[in-house]
Order: C-alpha cells, then structure tokens, then sequence
C-alpha cells in the first residue's frame, strides 16, 4: 500500500510541476527537506516565492485533498519555508505565499493563498 501511494504521490507530483508551468509559474526546487519537515514544490510565480504542497486523492471518501493539509501541517511548512528562506537567503528578499494543489482523480485544483 505504501508502494502504491508513494507511485501515486510522484506522479501527482509530475502533473503538477507541468500544470505549474503552463500557469507560468517558475520551478526552483522539488522535495526541499529538513528534519522539521519537507516542502513538495517551490516555485516564483511572478516576484512571488510559493511554497506549494501537494495533495493526491482518488476519491472523495475521506473528504477534499486540500483538507488534509490541517493546521499542524501548515505549521510544519511554514517552518520548512523559514529555513529555505534563511538558507538561500531570501528572507527579505521577496514575497512569500503558499498554495495547495489537490488531486482529485485527474483533475488538478490550484488553491493560490490556502494559509
């Protein structure tokens, strides 16, 4: 079962990356990690550093794939973006935001803002 989601994770993650990029958002990192947490995609839409997690769900039976991004995970992405930040130091260098992408079936959601 984790096989299957991990496979599914990586593929969602791959129509996202292209979905972005027909958006005209510009890619800078996959899977930035750090022992507090890891961030699926970073990207400059415009002048605006995104900070983008990604969610993959075949089905609605366990509710939006948005929802599962709850209030302690947002926690732990903004503190991975914070050391991102400090790392590449581009703490105030720009603008900062972070979206969700939610995978329902085959269709994609873009949530611009999500937290």
């Amino acid at each position: 079962m984790k096989e299957k989601n991990y496979v599914k994770g990586k593929i969602g993650e791959v129509s996202t990356e292209n979905f972005l990029i027909e958006k005209g958002y510009k890619l800078v990192t996959q899977n930035f990690s750090t022992k507090l947490g890891e961030i699926d995609i970073v990207a400059f839409d415009g002048d605006t550093l995104v900070f983008i997690e990604v969610k993959a769900r075949d089905t609605l039976k366990f509710g939006r794939p948005s929802e599962a991004v709850d209030y302690k995970k947002q926690m732990k992405i903004r503190r991975t973006a914070e050391i991102f930040l400090i790392q590449y130091r581009l703490y105030e260098k720009c603008k900062c935001r972070f979206d969700v992408v939610e995978i329902l079936g085959e269709k994609i959601n873009l949530i611009k803002n999500a937290f």
